[in-house]
């Protein structure tokens, strides 16, 4: 009996809420929300390393720059 009661509790909420069983099982937003989470974690660790690597990089370039005939 409570488990029914709880079912009829959760299609009540859901139906007041707006929210259908079948919306929560969707999942094409979450992925997008996940690849666009990834995609700035990269850009950040991608931004930190660049301004960590500066002053080797430019003196790579330099010597690159210097050594050409």
């Amino acid at each position: 009996m409570k488990k029914l009661q709880a079912a009829i509790g959760t299609r009540l909420a859901l139906a007041l809420t707006g929210v259908t069983p079948l919306s929560l099982k969707r999942e094409e937003g979450q992925t997008f929300v996940e690849y666009a989470l990834i995609l700035a974690l990269i850009a950040i660790l991608v931004g930190v390393g660049l301004t960590y690597l500066k002053d080797r990089i430019v003196s790579v370039f330099s010597y690159v720059g210097n050594n050409l005939p």
